[in-house]
């Protein structure tokens, strides 16, 4: 019989086991960001991942969803940011409220890392934890659960930094790229591999090269290690993670509100990216590139990929009109028509206290503009 610990909060108590053959998994979701890209719809208090850019439900809670057939929804956490949580806990119902882990001060993935392997920690010592973005859109849910529940299992058999990898359908300049190694096993008919390289966001050129050889893939920011694991790495490569790590764990020890450790330490800690800190350096990196489809809708462009165009190739939400134009997107929830004539190529967003209006070629310039916004008498408030 197992002593009961108790976990985050007086209320919550589970199982501590570190029996291998009984491994838990735990799903942490990365709900923060600053809501730039889908600008003026999005905002620092709702980013994209709180919004329903594409489909009828947030980001955030279809992620929620593609993940309740591989673990128990108990086994579920969110990170967040004190700006977003009441939108958080307005989406995720189906979340338990002391599930939801609101970080004091944004500290880039690796912080948000090491809060997670805590986490993991507290839930269970031998855990198994996955880390995933909130804001990707993926229709395919079975090979979704087929590819992280490889990517579980690889895990799981040794001391492996396992990253699941999107294979490419264009030359983009835009991601990160992970090349491949040898085969490293087989899960459930989801190809492992040993990583040889992560590279950075390359110029057009040479992501041609790297999507030619079909040994390059994007990196899609989602990991997957056991606790023992990134404890190791994080002790290994970012001894200053590893040092906030132990004294989180250290200062919860005993019954102590989870929430406020996080605040008493977390501003302690650098401002580092996972890949940077660890998986950049780290000799046991494996790869599951993705059985399903994916996007990271990084721009208002992407609504393209996914809502239909009228004759002319023009995409309109809302309250809007086009004409005479063609390849426009056009959106507008600001409670009046909007109306575009004899244009072409053009983003145009309405909301009730913002309008946007710029080429698709400068779409994803839009965290320049906002600089300029925040300098504007009036341009914090839509900000």
């Amino acid at each position: 019989m197992h002593k009961q610990k108790t976990v985050l909060r007086k209320k919550i108590s589970v199982p501590l086991s570190t029996e291998p053959e009984n491994p838990r998994r735990i799903i942490v979701i990365m709900a923060g960001g600053r809501g730039e890209r889908f600008w003026p719809q999005s905002r620092t208090a709702r980013p994209k991942h709180l919004l329903p850019i594409v489909g009828d439900e947030t980001l955030l809670n279809q992620t929620v969803k593609r993940l309740e057939n591989i673990v128990p929804l108990e086994d579920i956490f969110i990170i967040t940011n004190a700006l977003q949580e009441n939108a958080v806990r307005e989406s995720c119902t189906s979340i338990r409220k002391e599930n939801i882990i609101i970080e004091p001060v944004g500290r880039d993935t690796g912080a948000a890392v090491a809060l997670a392997g805590v986490i993991a920690k507290r839930v269970h010592a031998g855990a198994t934890l996955a880390l995933l973005p909130a804001d990707h859109v993926i229709k395919d849910k079975l090979g979704f659960k087929k590819t992280i529940e490889a990517a579980f299992e690889a895990a799981e058999s040794g001391d492996y930094l396992v990253t699941v990898s999107i294979p490419p359908t264009h030359p983009e300049t835009g991601f990160g790229y992970i090349e491949r190694g040898t085969v490293h096993n087989d899960y459930g008919k989801a190809p492992v591999y040993n990583v040889k390289r992560f590279v950075e966001k390359p110029e057009l050129k040479k992501a041609k090269e790297y999507v030619k050889t079909g040994t390059f893939y994007w990196n899609g920011g989602m990991f997957v290690w056991s606790v023992k694991s990134i404890e190791n790495a994080l002790k290994l490569h970012a001894p200053e993670l590893h040092k906030c790590f132990t004294k989180l764990e250290k200062d919860l020890e005993g019954d102590k509100s989870f929430q406020d450790v996080i605040t008493r330490h977390y501003g302690s800690l650098p401002k580092l990216s996972i890949d940077y800190a660890v998986m950049e350096k780290a000799k046991n990196v494996l790869t599951v590139p993705a059985l399903f489809d994916w996007d990271d809708v990084g721009s208002w462009t992407a609504l393209m990929r996914h809502f239909p165009h009228d004759k002319n190739g023009n995409v309109v939400r809302g309250n809007a009109i086009v004409e005479a134009g063609k390849n426009n997107i056009v959106m507008s929830n600001g409670g009046h028509l909007v109306t575009v004539l004899g244009v072409e190529g053009l983003v145009v967003v309405h909301t009730k206290d913002a309008t946007l209006v710029c080429t698709m070629e400068k779409a994803q310039e839009i965290k320049t503009l906002l600089k300029r916004i925040a300098e504007h008498p009036e341009g914090k408030s839509t900000l």
